[in-house]
This record gives C-alpha cells, sequence and structure tokens, in this order.
C-alpha cells in the first residue's frame, strides 16, 4: 500500500504543473538529504523527492518529456483508449485507433525504461511495427470471427465485440514491452550495491524486469479496458437510450478517466520499480561479491523501469 500511494503521487496529473526552477530546487535538497547537510526528513523534503519521481527518469537524471511522464499517462492515453472502445468502429476505424494506441505506448516506454542499453532506431521501429501488427491483427481477427459465432445470443457476442480492443491491447501491450525492451534481455542490466556501486549487468535481472512490466501492462489494462465498455452496454439499454452521440461519448470518456485515475496506482505499485533480488538467482558472477567492508554482498537493486 505504501507503493500504491507513492505511485499515486507520481501519477497525479497536478505534477504535470511543476516548473524547471522547482525540479533543480527539488535536486538540491535530495543532493543535501543523501550528503547529511540535510539530517532529517521534512515534509519540504518529501515533497522535493515526489517532483524528482514524477518528473526525472532515475537512471539518466533528464527530464522525461511531458506527455509521457506517468503524471501524464492518464491524460495521454484517454482519447486513444476511448477511440478503441467506441462500438460500432469499422476496420479502418480500428486500424486506426489500434495504431494511436500503440504509437502512445512506444513514446511511454521508451521515455520509461530501462536506460541500461537504448534501443537503436532500426530496433525501435522493429519493435512498432511487431506491436502495431499484433493488436491489428488480433482486433481484426476477432472482428470478423465473433459476428460469425451464429449459436451465441446478440447479447453475448455484442459484449464479447465490446472486449476485442482489450484482447487486442493485452496481446500487443505483452509484445511492445518485449521487443522494446530485447536488448535488455539480451545483454542484461545494470544491478547495484546499497552503496548505489554498478555491479555489472545481468540477464537474469532483465528478464525479471521485462516480465514483470509486462505482467503490469496486463494488470493496468484489464480493468481499463474491460470496465467501462460492459457499464456502456448497460447504460445504453438504460439511462443513455435516446440521448445522443454527444452524452454517450461524454460518459465513455468519463468512465475511462475515473478507472483509469482509479487503477493506475495499483497496476504501477504491484512491483517494487527498484527491485531487490537475491544474488544467488542471478549469474556465477555475482555470488562471491564483496562490499566495501568486505562483507558478501547476498541482495542486489536493479531498476524494473516503467
Amino acid at each position: 500500500m505504501g507503493r500504491v500511494k507513492h505511485c499515486a503521487e507520481i501519477s497525479d496529473p497536478r505534477m504535470l504543473f511543476v516548473t524547471k526552477k522547482e525540479v533543480q530546487r527539488a535536486k538540491a535538497l535530495i543532493w543535501n538529504y543523501k550528503n547529511g547537510v540535510i539530517k532529517h526528513m521534512t515534509p519540504e523534503l518529501w515533497h522535493a523527492k515526489r517532483v524528482l519521481d514524477s518528473t526525472i527518469h532515475p537512471d539518466t537524471g533528464d527530464t522525461v518529456f511531458l506527455p509521457f511522464r506517468m503524471s501524464c499517462c492518464v491524460l495521454s492515453n484517454l482519447v486513444v483508449t476511448a477511440g478503441m472502445l467506441k462500438p460500432g468502429l469499422g476496420n479502418w476505424g480500428t486500424v486506426f485507433w489500434q495504431v494511436a494506441n500503440q504509437s502512445v505506448n512506444v513514446a511511454i516506454n521508451t521515455s520509461n525504461a530501462n536506460k541500461s542499453h537504448p534501443l537503436t532506431t532500426k530496433q525501435l521501429v522493429t519493435s512498432y511495427m511487431m506491436a502495431v501488427g499484433s493488436s491489428c491483427g488480433v482486433a481484426l481477427g476477432l472482428n470478423s470471427v465473433i459476428p460469425k459465432l451464429k449459436r451465441l445470443k446478440p447479447q453475448t457476442r455484442l459484449i464479447l465485440g465490446r472486449l476485442v480492443p482489450f484482447a487486442a491491447v493485452v496481446a500487443a501491450g505483452i509484445v511492445n514491452v518485449f521487443m522494446m525492451r530485447g536488448e535488455e534481455i539480451r545483454r542484461g542490466i545494470s544491478v547495484y550495491d546499497d552503496d548505489g556501486r554498478d555491479l555489472g549487468s545481468s540477464k537474469k535481472a532483465a528478464f525479471e524486469a521485462v516480465g514483470e512490466t509486462a505482467a503490469s501492462r496486463v494488470i493496468n489494462a484489464t480493468p481499463i479496458m474491460v470496465i467501462p465498455p460492459l457499464l456502456l452496454v448497460r447504460l445504453q439499454r438504460g439511462f443513455l437510450r435516446g440521448r445522443g452521440l454527444m452524452a454517450e461519448t461524454a460518459t465513455n470518456l468519463g468512465l475511462i478517466a475515473l478507472t483509469s485515475f482509479a487503477v493506475l496506482p495499483f497496476a504501477l505499485a504491484v512491483f517494487p520499480k527498484k527491485r531487490t533480488i537475491s544474488t544467488d538467482r542471478l549469474e556465477d558472477k555475482f555470488h562471491d561479491l564483496k562490499d566495501k567492508d568486505g562483507n558478501l554482498i547476498t541482495k542486489v537493486i536493479f531498476n524494473r523501469g516503467l
């Protein structure tokens, strides 16, 4: 629950209004705390940590481009999610919104991933095309299959049709994460001791980091892509009947926004961003390492990414 509260703070859209001056001041405060100039945690220091966690990439120290920060994640995804969940999309509409969704996903993945081994332009384009291909393939395939399931009741087919974007997003999300971060699995990611000393690269840590990130994407997508369309089906038969397209669109956006804001902190918090792992679960080269005091290192830390 501590991580949930923390993730709710860094995904708070109000953090988008933080200025460059505030970021620099936050960096100075955190530096002073880490180096003993400030001895005790204060509300001001805690706010500075929030500012950096929601704005700065932990590996590079650079400011994340505003639309792709976690504090903008819900807003950046709101329109494309509403587009994907819009009832009655034809094939071209389905393709358009799946491409738009994967474009946003690739941008957020790239901006927040572990930076031990940045992707080349070729790898980035390949990953993007694979994600787009998988999402469009799943969506178009299911859209063509579901109407042919004549044994199912019309209402059941309607509900299954509304869940097609969910299947497409989950499939593409898993492909997206593993493709975008495949270089980490092939080459490993940096692991650190408690003093922040880089101990080398681990492929096993990388696989855990990427696997947990893929799982968190599924956990995040499930409520957002399932709850609003099912509620909308119910509302269209009752409250929204005869109220027109504008009311339906506004309700759809509202349902998606509420679900997204509620779910995102839990999805981000399922696995720690800074992961601790026992050295005996990693490669042999990490088993006999010692810290600066000569003690055997039994646990190391790595940045999972988001």
